[in-house]
């Protein structure tokens, strides 16, 4: 699943509505939609494209594809994106074969993965037949075994991310199967960016991830690998770091990870804000009511009353921990395990004081005598 259309205005909008979380956002195309979503509701947001969308390197192999597709005149073609019909029928028009595409696949019976591909599909001045059932390729592949395939041609415009199980049950079942790739992903030049991302989800200092196709979370996790950190980052995507799908597709690889996403019921960018928004006022904001006054800890911000302060990543684990003890004492050794960079007593000591100095009341964390330390309630 790529990226959705957003839906309408969410209701409930409040500009304040994610203030203090920081969200990462892995999505390339279309992600200034999502990016922008997000800050309006005042969130801060860390952008790494994972992958990106790029056109074919090749258009004279996409002709010749296409070429073969007028010629094999398919029963049936399998639409998959939106973003791939467009593409697919400007590189045809400037080949100077767009008409004849057009006329070729007004006679075959198109089906469409999904809303947005069956609004390209219309803008190419054609129609549909059907829609899959799943917005999977699978699905597609389903409703046209379903029928019976055996002796027909299928064309298929692939996306960036090819299933060639599925193109291959089309050939088991009898069919001839007709290609174009209109364009594909690729890894983005410059990583740091990824790796940057890594590290803040390792590190506890992002509260969610969107994720708006699966290569993406592929991505994700080879970078992550290719650091050395594969196991500490899905570590972190089950603890502090919520991951967000934009379909099932999507959250599959996550899923197969041991990761329990959050993904919307309707497989749309709007609804993936939506239930971001949702999330993490629900299930990310912890609250103390405590001797200096009520506790707000939502995200990276700490309010005490009127007054708050934003912490660093270190700080806020320690403080997330204090606060989840609901006033229990911590001991040196629970204040370590939330924060594995801290190895020793004294560096507990030293990250104590400071989380100390960067709360907006004094008196918060209390130190309890040979025992450790907690939250004055």
């Amino acid at each position: 699943m790529t990226d959705g259309d957003t839906d309408a205005p969410l209701i409930g909008f409040r500009a304040d509505q994610l203030r203090g979380f920081r969200i990462g956002v892995t999505s390339d195309r279309r992600s200034e939609d999502l990016i922008a979503a997000f800050e309006r509701r005042g969130a801060d947001v860390m952008h790494a494209p994972a992958i990106r969308i790029a056109a074919s390197d090749d258009d004279a192999q996409l002709t010749a594809d296409t070429l073969a597709i007028i010629a094999g005149r398919p029963d049936v073609l399998l639409a998959t994106t939106s973003y791939g019909v467009r593409r697919w029928f400007e590189a045809a028009d400037a080949a100077g074969i767009g008409h004849e595409l057009s006329e070729t696949l007004a006679q075959s019976r198109i089906l469409v993965r999904g809303p947005k591909a069956r609004g390209a599909v219309r803008a190419a001045g054609l129609d549909d037949s059907g829609m899959s059932d799943e917005e999977t390729t699978k699905s597609l592949v389903d409703h046209v075994l379903r029928d019976g395939a055996s002796g027909r041609v299928v064309a298929v415009q692939l996306h960036g991310f090819t299933d060639e199980g599925q193109l291959q049950r089309l050939r088991d079942s009898g069919a001839t199967v007709l290609t174009a790739a209109p364009y594909r992903w690729s890894l983005p030049a410059d990583s740091s960016r990824v790796l940057r991302l890594v590290d803040a989800i390792c590190a506890g200092s992002l509260d969610a991830v969107t994720f708006t196709s699966a290569p993406a979370v592929e991505a994700l996790f080879a970078a992550a690998d290719g650091a050395g950190r594969l196991d500490e980052l899905q570590a972190a995507f089950t603890g502090t770091v919520v991951a967000a799908a934009v379909g099932h597709v999507t959250a599959a690889p996550l899923v197969a990870a041991g990761i329990d996403p959050i993904v919307p019921p309707r497989y749309r960018m709007g609804a993936l804000i939506r239930l971001v928004c949702e999330y993490l006022e629900e299930n990310r904001i912890i609250r103390l009511a405590t001797k200096h006054g009520d506790i707000e800890l939502r995200g990276r911000l700490v309010r005490v009353g009127e007054s708050e302060a934003t912490l660093a990543p270190l700080s806020l684990a320690l403080f997330r921990a204090l606060m989840n003890a609901r006033g229990a004492v911590l001991s040196r050794a629970e204040l370590m395990a939330a924060q594995p960079d801290m190895q020793d007593d004294h560096a507990t000591d030293v990250a104590i004081s400071r989380l100390r100095q960067s709360l907006p009341v004094p008196g918060i964390v209390s130190t309890v005598i040979k025992r450790g330390y907690r939250i004055s309630v």
